[in-house]
C-alpha cells in the first residue's frame, strides 16, 4: 500500500485535525448509509485552514453580530461543516454527527438555517448559497455605510463561500456572480472546489469553459492555487491576497481531489454521492495510520487543539461587546436601530404612516403598493427594495431612494437586472443579515426564482416577493405574460404567505402585516389594472379583515349564497351581490386576500365568515381553480381560468374567458334555486 499523502504547510497537529475531519465525514455518511463523502474528504484541509486561521466567529454565540460568515454553497458536503462545528466547540455533540441524516437530528442531509447552530443559510440546491452570500455581502456593505462611525466599525465582516462546480454551472450562481462583480463586493471571497468531478463523471463531459476567464469578465479578482491541492501555504497566500483586494469580489480556484486518500475512489464520481463502504474506509484509515476499527474517533489532542477556537471566540465577543458599549454611548439612536434589527422590531408605528385612499377611485394595487412604500420606507432604514429590471412596472422604488451601487453602499434600492433567480437568492441572504428585503417582478416570472422562494419558505426567511401583473388583467402581452396557475402554485408552498389584495386599502394593510411579522416569506400579488377603492364605511373594514386572511365585505342575516373572491374579482362579486339583491337573493360577499392567514384563525371566526350551513357558494378568481373547493365544497361553482390566457385588452380577456359579473350572478342563481 502506498504511503498516504500528507498536507503541505501544516504542523503535525494540524494534519491530525484535518484527518479527523475527513474520517468523521466518512463515518457519518457510512452510518447513515447515504450522503456525500467525497467533497468533505477533498476540502478538509482547505476548510480547516480557512476556519482556524482566518474565520472570525464565537462558538458560544453563533449570532455574534460582526462575525465572518461561512456559506457551504456545496451543501451536499454537509458532513464537512458539521465536523468543523463540532470540533470548534459549537453546540453540536458528537452524537449528532453519529445521527447524520436521521429523524430529529441536528445534522440533516443538507444544512438548514435555524436548525443547526453555526449554519448561516440553508444550502443544497446548488448555487443558492452563492446567491445568498452575495446578499450577505451587500448587507455588510450597507450596514457598514450606515452604522460604522469614528473608527468604531460594528460591521466589517467578510463572507466566505465554499462552492463547487455545480454552483458555478447553475444559472442562479452565474446571475449572482455577475451582480456581485458589478457591485464590487470586496467582502465576498469564494473558495472554488475545483475537483474536476460531477455526478455524471469528469467535468469535461459538460463544463469546459475557462472558469477563471469567466469570473475575470464578471469583474472578480481571480486566483488559481498552484499544485495538487495539498499546499496550504499557497492557499494561505491566496486568502490573504483576497482579504486585501479592494473593489472586487474574489474567487480562489483550489485544485482539490474528491475522495482524497481513497485508494480506489479518489478523483472518481463514485466518491461523490454514496458511502465508500466499510472496507474502503478501513483501507483509508489504515493507510493514514489510524485504527480502522474505531468509528467517530476524535483524538484528545485534536479536541484540545481546536478548543482554542472557543478562547478566540470569547476574546472576539468581549472586544465586540466593548466596542458596542462605546458606540452606544456616542450614537444612542443608531444603537437603538441596531438593537431593533437584532430583535426584529421596526421601532415605528406603521398605522399612523399609512397613506389615505379615496373611496371609489380607481387604483391598481401595484400603484397602491408604491404609494405605501413611499409613505413607510423613509422610516424603515433596515428595509431594502429592488426589482429585476421592472422598476417602473412594479412600482418598487420609493421616493428619495438611491441605488445601492459600488460607489454608493448607502443606497437602499438594488437594481438586480434581468436576474429573477439571483434576486430571490440575494434577498434571502439579506434576510438572514438583519435587512428586510423586498424585490419585484411580474407574477409570471416568479417561475424563474421559484427555487429561492421555496428555500425561503423552508427556512422561514422574512423575504418579501412583490409580484405584479397578477392575472389575465395583464392584457395585450398575452398568455406568455398572463399568470393563470401561479397564485395557486405559490399557495401550495408550505410556510409561504400569499396576499392577493382586492384594492388599495387591502394592499397597504397587507404591507403593514408583512413588515410587522418577520416570520417567513410573503408574496404580494398585485394588479396591473386599476381597481375601485372600497368604501370602508359601507363594507367590512380591511384594517381588521386583512390580518385574518378573509373577512365579510357584505354581510347578510341568513345568506342564501356566499360569493368568495380575491384581488380584482372582488369587484365582480360586489356587483353580482347588488344584482342578486333585486331578485331577493341574499348574497354574502367574502374577500379572501390570504388563505394562509385565514387558516390560522379559530373555527368560530371561520364559521362567521363562511357559515357552514350555507352550501350555495361561488368562487371567482382570474386563475385556475386549484384549492378553491376547500372553501366552496363539491357543490360550489368556480368561475375562473381553465386554459392559458390570450392577447387582447384586459377587459376583453375577462369577457372572453367568462369571468364576469353576469357569470357570477348566473352561478349564484343556479345554486340558490336548488
Amino acid at each position: 500500500m502506498t504511503e498516504a499523502v500528507k498536507t503541505k504547510g501544516v504542523s503535525e497537529i494540524d494534519e491530525l485535525c484535518i484527518q479527523t475531519i475527513r474520517f468523521l465525514s466518512m463515518d457519518g455518511v457510512q452510518a447513515a448509509k447515504s450522503g456525500h463523502p467525497g467533497m468533505p474528504m477533498g476540502m478538509a484541509a482547505a476548510a480547516y485552514t480557512l476556519w482556524m486561521r482566518h474565520l472570525r466567529f464565537n462558538p458560544a454565540n453563533p449570532k455574534l453580530m460582526n462575525r465572518d460568515r461561512f456559506v457551504l454553497s456545496a451543501g451536499h458536503g454537509s458532513m464537512l461543516l458539521y465536523s468543523l462545528l463540532h470540533l470548534c466547540g459549537y453546540d453540536l455533540p458528537l452524537e449528532e454527527l453519529k445521527n447524520f441524516r436521521q429523524w430529529g437530528s441536528k445534522t440533516p442531509g443538507h444544512p438548514e438555517y435555524g436548525h443547526t447552530p453555526g449554519v448561516e443559510v440553508t444550502t443544497g440546491p446548488l448555487g443558492q448559497g452563492l446567491g445568498n452570500a452575495v446578499g450577505m455581502a451587500i448587507a455588510g456593505k450597507y450596514l457598514a455605510s450606515r452604522y460604522n462611525k469614528d473608527g468604531l466599525n460594528l460591521f466589517d465582516y467578510n463572507v466566505y463561500v465554499l462552492s463547487g462546480d455545480g454552483c458555478l454551472q447553475e444559472g442562479v450562481g452565474a446571475e449572482a456572480s455577475s451582480l456581485a462583480g458589478h457591485l464590487g463586493l470586496d467582502n465576498l471571497i469564494v473558495l472554488y472546489d475545483d475537483n474536476h468531478i460531477t455526478i455524471d463523471g469528469n467535468t469535461s463531459l459538460s463544463f469546459t469553459e475557462d472558469r477563471a476567464k469567466r469570473y475575470e469578465a464578471y469583474g472578480w479578482y481571480v486566483q488559481q492555487v498552484p499544485g495538487d491541492g495539498t499546499d496550504m501555504d499557497a492557499l494561505e497566500k491566496a486568502i490573504k491576497n483576497a482579504q486585501t483586494e479592494k473593489d472586487r469580489p474574489s474567487i480562489i480556484a483550489f485544485r482539490s481531489h474528491i475522495g482524497f486518500g481513497s485508494p480506489n475512489f479518489q478523483d472518481t464520481h463514485t466518491a461523490h454521492g454514496a458511502p465508500l463502504g466499510n472496507e474502503e474506509i478501513a483501507l483509508i484509515k489504515k493507510n493514514f495510520g489510524w485504527d480502522p476499527e474505531k468509528k467517530f474517533h476524535v483524538p484528545n489532542s485534536v479536541y484540545k487543539h481546536m478548543a482554542s477556537m472557543k478562547d478566540k471566540g470569547a476574546a472576539l465577543q468581549k472586544a465586540e461587546d466593548d466596542k458596542f458599549a462605546r458606540y452606544e454611548k456616542a450614537n444612542p439612536d443608531l444603537a437603538a436601530e441596531i438593537k431593533n434589527m437584532q430583535t426584529g422590531k421596526l421601532g415605528v408605528d406603521l398605522t399612523s404612516l399609512l397613506p389615505a385612499f379615496e373611496a371609489g377611485t380607481g387604483v391598481a394595487t401595484r400603484k397602491a403598493s408604491g404609494s405605501t412604500l413611499n409613505a413607510l420606507m423613509p422610516h424603515l432604514p433596515l428595509v431594502m427594495g429592488g426589482s429585476a429590471d421592472l422598476t417602473p412596472s412594479n412600482n418598487t422604488q420609493f421616493k428619495g431612494a438611491t441605488d445601492f451601487q459600488k460607489a454608493n453602499p448607502s443606497g437602499r434600492y438594488i437594481r438586480y437586472g434581468v436576474r429573477e433567480h439571483a434576486m430571490g437568492a440575494v434577498m434571502n441572504g439579506l434576510a438572514v443579515s438583519g435587512i428586510r428585503p423586498y424585490g419585484g417582478t411580474f407574477m409570471v416570472f416568479s417561475d424563474y426564482m421559484r427555487g429561492a422562494m421555496r428555500v425561503a419558505a423552508i427556512s422561514s426567511y422574512p423575504t418579501i416577493f412583490v409580484c405584479t401583473h397578477d392575472s389575465i388583467g395583464v392584457g395585450e402581452d398575452g398568455p406568455t405574460h398572463q399568470p393563470v396557475e401561479h397564485v395557486a402554485s405559490l399557495r401550495a408552498i408550505p410556510n409561504m404567505i400569499v396576499f392577493r389584495p382586492a384594492d388599495a386599502i387591502e394592499t397597504e394593510y397587507a404591507w403593514k402585516w408583512t413588515l410587522e411579522n418577520p416570520v417567513g416569506p410573503v408574496v404580494l400579488a398585485l394588479t396591473r389594472q386599476g381597481l375601485p377603492v372600497l368604501d370602508q364605511n359601507k363594507y367590512g373594514k380591511a384594517c381588521d379583515g386583512v390580518v385574518k386572511g378573509a373577512y365579510v365585505l357584505i354581510r347578510q342575516d341568513k345568506p342564501d349564497v356566499l360569493l368568495l373572491a380575491t384581488g380584482s374579482e372582488i369587484k365582480l362579486a360586489i356587483e353580482a351581490a347588488d344584482t342578486l339583491a333585486s331578485d331577493g337573493i341574499k348574497a354574502q360577499v367574502v374577500s379572501m386576500p390570504s388563505w394562509e392567514l385565514f387558516e390560522k384563525q379559530d373555527k368560530a371566526y371561520k364559521d362567521s365568515v363562511l357559515p357552514p350551513a350555507v352550501k350555495a357558494r361561488v368562487a371567482v378568481e382570474a386563475g385556475v381553480e386549484l384549492g378553491w373547493h376547500k372553501y366552496i365544497g363539491s357543490e360550489g361553482i368556480f368561475i375562473g381560468m381553465r386554459t392559458f390566457g390570450a392577447s387582447a385588452p384586459q377587459g376583453k380577456c375577462f369577457e372572453g374567458f367568462g369571468i364576469t359579473t353576469d357569470a357570477v350572478v348566473a352561478a349564484a342563481r343556479k345554486l340558490a334555486d336548488k
